[in-house]
């Protein structure tokens, strides 16, 4: 489990007792006085057990005998490949356009976020856009991640030609719009917090988590930045490459960032097969079922989408390589 994160235990259903299980020993009742202190007794027990329920935050009732008692940010059905890369998930979304006359720091951006309030708060994740772009390039990820079950931010940034240190700062005040004074913020846990980002936006990923250590999780996207090490970050992070990058190529960009990373940290390297630098602008199943696995595993803590990561997945038609950790969170 990563550093700092707690796993909370939530009361079990009340279970019912038989009457004699609450009296004194030998089960022997002499008055309707010690009868009626009884049934008071049982019912302040079961009076006390639903108010814990009832006060433990983003917990449903109905998960309190389940799996979700051991982990109050699972968000979701049991996970299977077929979900994972579907074109939506489990949960309908909805949009809110935030203009960039209301925010600091940044340009604007849409929010996309599940429109049920039935399962508590869900976790965050900014998404940047690369150099020259806009929110549109990345538009894609919006609801396909949401529909998961995040809250997701597409940005615009300043100006489309902003370098990747701005842009960290900017995926930085986006995410401190979310949580503190957007209208989703009561929607949002702001202790569950991600990065993502392409191009320019993949190097200010790198930043972000670089100046943020709390960040849960960063996914930078054929990302581009003049700095190649990152052995400061703590972050559990996915580097995704194309093996047909250009502008910035593997070898000099998404590779070295990997490999710096410290290897105490649960990290992974995928390179797209048959890709280029622009790749991650268009709808593409693996990028959105390896990001959902990954925010899922490290935003909600959820193992059971490790299945997905690891063992490592093999080469293929849509897969170049594949490095990474494994187990994760060990």
């Amino acid at each position: 489990m990563p550093a700092g994160r707690r796993t909370r235990r939530v009361a079990g259903p009340v279970q019912a007792r038989p009457l004699s299980a609450s009296l004194p020993e030998g089960g022997r009742r002499t008055t309707r006085e010690d009868d009626s202190v009884v049934r008071r007794h049982l019912a302040a027990t079961a009076t006390a057990a639903s108010l814990t329920l009832l006060l433990a935050p983003g917990v449903r009732a109905a998960d309190a005998g389940g799996a979700s008692a051991a982990n109050p940010y699972e968000r979701g059905p049991a996970p299977t490949r077929a979900g994972v890369e579907a074109l939506r998930g489990p949960y309908a979304v909805s949009e809110t356009s935030v203009s960039s006359l209301a925010v600091t720091g940044f340009g604007g951006g849409t929010v996309y976020y599940p429109t049920s309030t039935a399962d508590g708060t869900f976790g965050a994740v900014v998404i940047s856009p690369g150099f020259t772009a806009y929110q549109s390039s990345i538009a894609w990820l919006g609801p396909r991640l949401a529909s998961q079950g995040f809250v997701v931010f597409t940005i615009d940034t300043l100006t489309t030609l902003d370098q990747p240190d701005s842009r960290g700062r900017q995926l930085l005040a986006a995410l401190d719009h979310l949580t503190q004074r957007s209208a989703v913020r009561s929607r949002i846990d702001a202790g569950r917090l991600a990065v993502m980002g392409h191009s320019m936006g993949g190097g200010g990923t790198l930043e972000a988590a670089k100046t943020r250590p709390s960040l849960k999780a960063a996914v930078p996207l054929t990302g581009w930045n003049t700095d190649r090490t990152w052995p400061e970050i703590t972050t559990p992070t996915l580097v995704i490459g194309a093996d047909g990058d250009t502008v910035a190529p593997v070898a000099t960009h998404s590779e070295p960032f990997y490999e710096s990373l410290p290897d105490s940290l649960d990290k992974a390297y995928l390179e797209l097969n048959g890709a280029t630098h622009f790749t991650p602008n268009s709808s593409n199943t693996t990028i959105a079922k390896y990001g959902i696995a990954w925010l899922k595993r490290f935003v909600d803590d959820d193992t059971r989408y490790e299945q997905f990561l690891c063992p490592l997945p093999r080469p293929d038609l849509t897969i170049e390589e594949y490095r990474g950790s494994c187990p994760l969170g060990s």
